[in-house]
C-alpha cells in the first residue's frame, strides 16, 4: 500500500471507533446510577384484586407513596413461562387480559405503561447464565398490571417483564436472580409477583382463611426466609407433604426465589400482607431493603 493511501485509511478508524462507542452509549444511557432500589415480592392473588379497594391494594398504594419512584421496573411474573429467558422490549407493551370468568369491568381495564428498551439492553447485557431474548409479542400479563396499577396508578414508570424458563431448576433461578443485582443501582425496581401458597385445585371461595396445610406451608416458608435459609427454600419438594400442597406447579414460587436471590446480607427482609384467602392461597409479601 503506498504512504498516501495507507495514510487516508487510517483516518477512518477514529471515526469507526467514535460510531461504537456511540452505539454503546445508546445502550446504557437511559439508566444513570442511583442508590440501591429495593426489592419486591407481591402476592397478587385473584385477579379482581386489580380493581377492588381492600387491604392488599392499600398495601400496594402504600408502597407507591413511600418507595423511592424508579427509573424502571423490571417485573417477573408467574404467569409469563417460555422455554428460554426472554425481556419484553417493545415501546409500548399490551396490556394482556390472560385471565377468564371475571367481570367484563376487569377486561377493560388498561395500563399503559411504556415499555424499556434500555432496560431490556442492560438485563440482556447484565445476565451471564444465559442467553436473553427479546420479546415484541407478549406485554403485560395480570400478574404485573393488577399489582403495578396500584403501585403507580399513573403507568408512568416504564415496565419490562422477563420470563420464567419452565425447563430450568428452581436453583438455577435462584442463582440467575443474583446476577440482576447490578440492576438496582441503575434506578430498577425488581418486582416478583406471584404467590407462596397457590393450589388452584383446591380452591374454595367459602372459606376466609387457609386449610390447615396451607397455614403449615407458610409457616415453613417464612421461619427458612427468616433464617435466610434459601437452599432449602429452592429445594422445596423436600420440605414435606404440607409445602408440597402449597407448591403443586412452581410458576408462583419462583418468583420469591427471585426476591430472595437478590437479597443482600446487610438488608432487611419486611413481611406484608400475610393473609391466607379461598383455604389454598396466600397474599404473602415480601419488600427487601436496607430500611
Amino acid at each position: 500500500m503506498k504512504r498516501k493511501s495507507f495514510l487516508k485509511s487510517m483516518a477512518f478508524i477514529p471515526l469507526a471507533t467514535t460510531m461504537k462507542l456511540n452505539e454503546l452509549n445508546k445502550l446504557t444511557s437511559g439508566l444513570a446510577a442511583s442508590e440501591t432500589m429495593p426489592v419486591l415480592f407481591l402476592g397478587h392473588g385473584n385477579p379482581m384484586n386489580a380493581i377492588v379497594e381492600n387491604e392488599y391494594a392499600h398495601a400496594w398504594q402504600q408502597l407507591g407513596k413511600t418507595l423511592p419512584k424508579p427509573a424502571a421496573v423490571l417485573c417477573i411474573s408467574a404467569h409469563w413461562q417460555t422455554k428460554g429467558t426472554f425481556v419484553t422490549a417493545m415501546e409500548k407493551p399490551k396490556t394482556i387480559h390472560d385471565f377468564y370468568g371475571f367481570p367484563k369491568k376487569l377486561f377493560a381495564v388498561e395500563y399503559p405503561a411504556p415499555g424499556s428498551k434500555d432496560l431490556a439492553n442492560e438485563t440482556k447485557r447484565t445476565i451471564r447464565k444465559t442467553e436473553v431474548g427479546f420479546d415484541y409479542d407478549w406485554g403485560l400479563d395480570h400478574g404485573s398490571w393488577s399489582v403495578l396499577k396500584h403501585v403507580y396508578p399513573n403507568a408512568d414508570v416504564p415496565v419490562i417483564e422477563m420470563s420464567l424458563d419452565y425447563t430450568q431448576s428452581p436453583q438455577w433461578h435462584f442463582e440467575l436472580a443474583k446476577e440482576l443485582a447490578a440492576l438496582r443501582n441503575k434506578g430498577v425496581l425488581i418486582v416478583g409477583s406471584g404467590n407462596m401458597v397457590h393450589n388452584l385445585r383446591a380452591i374454595d371461595f367459602n372459606n376466609t382463611g387457609g386449610f390447615d396445610w396451607a397455614l403449615e406451608a407458610s409457616a415453613t416458608m417464612k421461619k427458612l426466609i427468616s433464617e435466610r435459609n434459601y437452599a432449602s427454600l429452592a429445594n422445596y419438594k423436600d420440605l414435606g407433604k404440607a409445602v408440597q400442597l402449597a407448591v403443586p406447579t412452581n410458576e408462583h414460587y419462583l418468583p420469591m426465589l427471585y426476591a430472595l436471590g437478590l437479597a443482600g446480607a446487610d438488608e432487611n427482609i419486611t413481611v406484608f400482607n400475610d393473609k391466607a384467602e379461598a383455604g389454598s392461597i396466600t397474599m404473602t409479601s415480601l419488600k427487601i431493603d436496607k430500611e
